[in-house]
Formats: structure tokens, C-alpha cells, sequence
């Protein structure tokens, strides 16, 4: 599993990084990102708590292509 954060739509409120900090980080500026490649097993569920908990819908999980 891997997740995006568009940037565009982040308004920087933080329940990602709450719920998942592992995953999840804010940027100087106070946006959030995700770490880069796949997200470790034992996260993945978080993970998907902090996209449904995210106030904006700025996180998406990247659907693998194969």
C-alpha cells in the first residue's frame, strides 16, 4: 500500500499525522506528506483511518497498476 497527500487540497489540520505518525509528516510550511514507497504492513490500517479521518480528502491510497 502507498498514499499520496495533494497537496492542493491539504489545509494542514493534522489528523493524519495524529492518527498515523509513522506515515505521516507536515512540512515546514505545516502540510502534510506521506512517507515515499510502500507503507509497512503492520500501518496499513492506520493508515487508512488517516484517510478517512482527513477533514479536506487530500490522502489517497495509489492503487497498484498490476
Amino acid at each position: 500500500m502507498r498514499v499520496w497527500v495533494d497537496d492542493q487540497r491539504c489545509r494542514g489540520h493534522g489528523m493524519c499525522l495524529t492518527v498515523c505518525p509513522d506515515v505521516f509528516s507536515l512540512t515546514d510550511d505545516g502540510y502534510a506528506v506521506s512517507i515515499e514507497g510502500d507503507i509497512p504492513t503492520e500501518l496499513e490500517s492506520t493508515a487508512h483511518e488517516a484517510i478517512e479521518f482527513c477533514p479536506e480528502q487530500a490522502i489517497s491510497e495509489i492503487k497498484d497498476e498490476n
